[in-house]
């Protein structure tokens, strides 16, 4: 894997401008380099998480959402990536966009806590392999400084 995107991601994530500007160009970078549909930055407070930013076709159906919602809630609870490679069978995915096949979504941890979530959708349905988990967790480590 070449480092040039998670590199891009980190020195974003470092820069001295307001959170949401900051995670606007992650989600723009991620999703310009890897061409997802859809990318999402979240941020996951003690009862919800809540949209900082996103890159795609239409904003987030669901900008704030209880924390217990979701494929993100799977995700929080066990602190590990969840995929839907078929979220038309997965009764915990929150329908966003009509086309969606799969979606990914990674915890993003500081210290002990989840603080956020990079989510990423794909029309295709079988769209996150092996390979595409270990980039996205490389990412989500990187959007790291966006938290503190």
């Amino acid at each position: 894997m070449s480092d040039e995107l998670p590199e891009a991601v980190r020195a974003a994530a470092e820069q001295r401008l307001p959170r949401e500007e900051r995670s606007q160009e992650i989600a723009t970078l991620i999703r310009t380099a890897t061409g997802r549909r859809w990318v999402g930055v979240y941020e996951v407070t003690r009862t919800e998480v809540v949209n900082l930013a996103w890159s795609g076709p239409t904003a987030p159906a669901h900008p704030r959402f209880p924390i217990e919602r979701g494929l993100t809630a799977a995700a929080i609870n066990t602190r590990e990536i969840v995929v839907s490679n078929d979220v038309a069978r997965d009764p915990r995915y929150l329908t966003a966009l009509a086309s969606t096949g799969s979606e990914l979504i990674v915890p993003i941890i500081v210290g002990d806590r989840v603080v956020g979530t990079l989510d990423v959708e794909d029309e295709r349905t079988d769209a996150f392999g092996a390979e595409d988990r270990r980039l996205f967790e490389r990412l989500a480590a990187e959007m790291r400084p966006l938290y503190d």
